[in-house]
């Protein structure tokens, strides 16, 4: 028999470890000396070690383990657990892959242009929201004004208050120079009464949207519709919905026009 600190040696696993296991009832010691409670193992036990670091290198949890090593399980449940590790390392696959696409990207951006990229896209999840809406069909894009003058008179005779920023959802297919089809949204913390054109909503989530920040005036917020088109091509990506444009300056709060912050938003599905 070997001592917990020698088995720990033999085995290349802490004692602490070894404890734990003990504790769950994964790999009991086969003597505990009833006087020092000193653990004893046997090299035989080795084995069932080995078979306990090869399941925690497939992803499964010491319960999970201890349950396949310890009970009596039938054959369909390790097969079901079995495949769903094989779904969650594929899913860890593809987000890897991913993250090394956008290395990649970047590598060849900065070798180009000897900068950092202008324009940095993200993939991430939009929660719905509980929001005031005006849709309208525009004269042109210049002319969102009058919907904030709309909305911001209903917040202001209704004593109802913003609770983040506002933003503005273009529903049309492609870039229009008339009758824009646009729908301004202020995010509000209850329902509220609608009234006219200003409806009250609940604004539905998109599980994935590519997402950059553009910075300056708002003329120039074509640069970022390009720098995400070229990304959600490259990266084999379609676009499932509108684009949402967040506002996160107020142009009557004095600052200058080059330091507008709008992020711009487009919700997308592999191709």
């Amino acid at each position: 028999m070997l001592k917990i600190g020698d088995f720990s040696r033999f085995a290349r696993v802490s004692v602490k470890a070894l404890r734990y296991y003990d504790e769950l009832g994964l790999l009991k010691p086969v003597k505990v000396d009833e006087f020092t409670g000193y653990r004893y193992y046997s090299a035989t036990q080795l084995t069932q070690l080995h078979r306990i670091s090869a399941m925690k290198d497939m992803g499964l949890s010491l319960e999970e383990i201890a349950r396949l090593l310890n009970e009596d399980v039938p054959i369909s449940y390790i097969l079901d657990l079995l495949h769903i590790k094989q779904e969650e390392q594929k899913r860890k696959l593809e987000v890897e892959a991913e993250r090394l696409k956008r290395v990649e990207e970047w590598l060849v951006g900065v070798e180009k242009e000897g900068k950092m990229p202008e324009f940095e896209i993200v993939i991430k999840k939009i929660a719905p929201l509980k929001v005031l809406s005006l849709r309208e069909i525009i004269p042109d894009y210049s002319q969102i004004g009058n919907l904030f003058q709309k909305m911001e008179a209903y917040l202001k005779k209704s004593g109802t208050q913003m609770v983040g920023p506002p933003m503005a959802i273009y529903y049309d297919e492609g870039f229009k120079d008339k009758d824009a089809d646009v729908e301004l949204i202020f995010p509000v913390a209850k329902e509220v009464p609608s009234k006219g054109e200003v409806k009250c909503k609940d604004l539905p989530g998109w599980d994935r949207v590519a997402s950059t920040i553009h910075k300056g005036n708002y003329n120039t917020v074509g640069e970022a519709y390009t720098a995400l088109g070229r990304w959600i091509e490259t990266n084999g990506f379609q676009t499932v919905g509108p684009c949402r444009e967040i506002y996160f300056t107020d142009p009557r709060s004095g600052t200058p026009v080059d330091q507008y912050v709008t992020e711009v938003q487009m919700p997308v599905a592999k191709a």
